[in-house]
Order: structure tokens, then sequence, then C-alpha cells
């Protein structure tokens, strides 16, 4: 996985935490289209703007995006309270002043952050109310990997997914204490979602279904190299692509836990039938 390398900005445009030469500026949020489904906003909770004339920059903020981005880039225990401060272009007890520990400011990424989780864990209710057990499927699916595909349209959300995949191919203790408390209750609910599906399957196979998929979309929005293998015709983390993510993952889940497709399920049971009568 190239991780290794900064995300590219949507349409041009430079890091919401960044002006040219890596100073820092207040956030921006763009978003992109797909062309079959609408793209979710991406949902944060950034941090009250600190009590300051409103022309000054948010430096508090400029804290969080700037730990966000180095993290990112070079992995927790890469970074320092120090790099953080001169990436935000504040005083180095600034940092301890608002967050804390490095620790702890790992935890108010990951926090702010929750309103994506909400997103996702709302269209989650919206999908196990479908009554197709096939079609449930496909739409649990969606639920988990539309709004990870929107985190691509605004670069602050590059950084955040670029930091999840470092976090899954090579966890620390910060990382594992915080996912425990943001995102292990959403994971549980998407398991218990993804059993009612395949009645037959055991927990631990659809966790591990359910990790699949999780390293599939971290993969897609983090990889580039996908763009050297097609020879230039595929883009990184290409929105248009979305509908094929989707259906590589659904295609996986069913495989494993024995699920038929929603259109091969019909023309079963007019076999069966035929060779009744």
């Amino acid at each position: 996985m190239d991780i290794a390398r900064e995300p590219s900005t949507v349409a041009g445009a430079p890091h919401p935490a960044q002006r040219p030469g890596g100073k820092s500026l207040k956030p921006k949020t763009a978003k992109t289209a797909h062309p079959t489904q609408p793209t979710a906003p991406v949902a944060r909770q950034l941090p009250p703007r600190a009590t300051q004339r409103a022309d000054q920059p948010d430096r508090r903020l400029n804290i969080l995006l700037a730990a966000e981005k180095l993290f990112a880039l070079r992995g927790y225990h890469a970074v320092s309270i120090r790099d953080i401060a001169a990436e935000a272009e504040v005083p180095l007890a600034l940092v301890g002043y608002y967050y804390g520990a490095k620790h702890e400011l790992y935890r108010a990424i990951m926090q702010s952050w929750s309103g994506s989780v909400a997103d996702r864990l709302d269209r989650l209710r919206a999908a196990a109310a479908e009554p197709d057990r096939a079609a449930r499927l496909d739409r649990i699916i969606a639920a988990f990997v539309v709004p990870l595909v929107a985190l691509h349209a605004s670069p602050e959300g590059q950084y955040y997914a670029l930091m999840a995949a470092r976090d899954l191919a090579a966890p620390t203790p910060e990382a594992e204490e915080a996912h425990r408390e943001f995102f292990d209750p959403m994971a549980h609910a998407f398991i218990d979602a993804l059993m009612t599906t395949a009645p037959r399957a055991t927990r631990g196979q659809v966790a591990w279904c359910y990790q699949f998929m999780l390293g599939a979309a971290l993969h897609f929005l983090s990889d580039r190299r996908v763009e050297r293998l097609s020879q230039g015709e595929n883009k990184a983390a290409d929105p248009a692509a979305q509908d094929s993510l989707q259906a590589f993952v659904a295609a996986g889940f069913r495989a494993v836990l024995g699920i038929a497709p929603p259109a091969e399920a019909a023309p079963l049971r007019r076999t069966a039938s035929r060779k009744t009568t």
C-alpha cells in the first residue's frame, strides 16, 4: 500500500490546513459528486473556534489539522509535539494547552470524525430495514462504503483515511484505544446487521468479511499504485469506481457466507417450480 505520499487535493486545491509552503489556513471542505449515488458530505465535529478576533487564524483548529496531516504522512510515533506546533505555526506550549499530551490530541482527531460514524449508523438503520434479505446485503455495504468514499472529496478527509490505513496496517496502542472507543461500537452494529443476511454464518465469519471490507475501502482511498498498473487508465480513489468497489465487496460476502445474489434468487425458485410440475 502506497501511504508515504501526500494525498492529492480536490481540483488542485491546497489542503485546508495549508497555504503554499505548508503554512496554516482555516479549513475548507469540497464535495465530489458520484455518477449514480449522491455523495454524502463529510460529517465532522471540529473543535469550537477559540476566543479571538474573527480575522485571526483559528490556532486550535490548525493544531488539530496539522497533527492529522503529520500522523497520516509519517505515522504516530514519528511525529513530535514540536513537529505539530511547527506545522500549525503556533507556540509549542499552545498544543498542550488546547489538547494535552500527544495521545490526547490523537483521540481528539478521532472524536472529531464521530459525525461520520453517526452518518454511517443512520444509513445502516435504513438498510437493515430492507425486507429482502439478498438486497439488504447490498444496502448495508453501501451504508458503509458510500460515506468512506465521500471522505476523498475533502483534503482533510484524505488525510484521515490515510491515517486510518496506517493504523490498520501497523496499529499502535493509541490507535487501538481510540478504535475501541469510537469505532468498535459501529463495527459491532454492522456485523449484527450483516448477520441477518446470512443466518447460517457464524459471527467469526462475518467479522472476517467486515474486516476485509474495511481493508478494501481504506486501500481504495489511500492507494495510488493503481494509476501505474492501469497505465493511466484509472484515477486513484476515483468516485466513479465506487460501484465496482461495492460489487467486489458484495461478491466476497456472498462467496464466503453463501448468500445468493438478488438477481439469481428468483430464477432458481422458478426452475425448482418447473421440475415439480
